[in-house]
């Protein structure tokens, strides 16, 4: 006689995960929500891209942070609530899934966000993500009765922010930029207010695993649109720009170094846990920017770019700097110690002088590979010559 499968149920009540839950790692469903927020990453990159190539710089600078701050803030409230209350039935499912429409209702917003400065389709997908959630915080309100308090916070918090951000595309245009502040200040608000009455059960690793997978996804992004970049010029008969691939590519793979080079874990206390999340908004921002101005050296190589060498070089610069002094205040500041807690900066302020120099993505490439190569050398000096490798029995 055979045994009965076991089926997924469509509704079971949403108790906590245990924040020390063993093996507690990425589903397929939180994976396939990054996969699906990349066409949005993408879509913010590009655009910054592009204008600045045309030397809209400070128009790019501002609809790159707006649009980029609707991206992240969305994805990083999902990560956080599925780390708590991943249930997995088959409602859960459903309403991830229309959280991911909503991801890609935001990409859809994003040229016209940039060419015309109309965020009205970015803040439909924004608030259509965003509800969704507070239906899963409902669930949670009912579901787990010890953080009740702080579910029904989150739950008010965001229906309130995000009546907000509706009514915010029936004023003046003149409003736009005080008004978008405020409401940005309000969303980050609410975390921080809902988890006064006592953290909900997040599990540490588990946090740390993803936003090192968005971490992976975000260079995966900025490798494509380099090599596409690069691809259409050694197509139009562009055979030097090979050598800028070699930068770029150690650039990329220096990046990578550098965020995992020490295992990470996400703080346990509220106040530091709120700058570590938070903090991160820059990592991703400006890994994504990183591609964006290798994108802009490729054209300014190509002479396609209506800027100057220094303002291409800066492109890809002013990222990786920013880049380098973010890991350093949330991660190296606080596992490191000596020399490599001051190179960070320091390599951060000569990434910014680097422009001035010629071939400045060349010089920049040269510096991470240095810190790199730094921190390598200091953490074999740490572990000493009579640290061994242990193997399995």
């Amino acid at each position: 006689m055979t045994r009965p499968r076991s089926v997924r149920p469509f509704y079971r009540p949403m108790r906590p995960r245990r924040r020390d839950e063993p093996h507690r790692t990425a589903t397929t469903l939180e994976l396939f929500f990054d996969l699906c927020f990349v066409v949005a990453v993408a879509q913010a990159a590009g655009n910054l891209h592009h204008d600045v190539s045309e030397g809209h710089l400070g128009h790019a600078l501002t609809s790159y942070l707006m649009v980029f701050f609707a991206i992240w803030w969305s994805w990083m409230n999902f990560t956080w609530f599925a780390s708590a209350y991943d249930t997995d039935d088959d409602l859960y499912r459903i309403t991830t899934l229309v959280q991911i429409a909503g991801a890609l209702i935001i990409a859809a917003g994003v040229p016209r966000a940039f060419t015309d400065g109309d965020f009205s389709v970015i803040t439909y997908g924004y608030v259509v993500m965003r509800i969704a959630l507070v239906v899963q915080w409902c669930r949670a309100a009912a579901g787990d009765p010890a953080h009740r308090r702080a579910a029904r916070r989150y739950a008010i918090g965001v229906t309130l922010v995000q009546l907000g951000w509706l009514l915010r595309l029936a004023l003046p245009p003149a409003w736009g930029t005080a008004t978008l502040l405020l409401l940005v200040v309000a969303d980050l608000l609410v975390p921080a207010v809902a988890e006064r009455p006592g953290m909900t059960p997040w599990h540490p690793r588990h946090i740390t695993e993803r936003y090192g997978l968005f971490t992976l996804i975000v260079l995966g992004e900025v490798v494509l649109a380099t090599s596409v970049a690069i691809q259409t010029g050694v197509d139009a008969g562009d055979r030097h720009l090979w050598s800028l691939a070699a930068a770029a590519t150690l650039i990329v793979f220096a990046l990578w170094w550098l965020y995992f080079d020490r295992p990470i874990e996400a703080p346990h206390q509220l106040p530091y846990t709120l700058v570590w999340g938070y903090g991160h908004y820059l990592i991703f921002a400006a890994v994504a920017a990183v591609g964006a101005g290798l994108s802009v050296s490729v054209d300014y190589e190509r002479h396609l770019a209506h800027i100057s060498e220094r303002t291409a070089g800066y492109a890809v610069a002013i990222p990786i700097a920013v880049f380098l002094l973010t890991v350093w205040v949330l991660h190296v500041r606080r596992q490191q110690h000596g020399a490599v807690v001051v190179a960070f900066p320091v390599v951060a302020l000569l990434a910014l002088v680097a422009p001035l120099a010629a071939a400045p993505v060349y010089v920049l490439a040269a510096l991470l590979v240095a810190l790199v190569a730094l921190t390598v050398l200091l953490r074999r000096r740490d572990l000493g010559p009579s640290t061994t490798v242990s193997g399995s029995a």
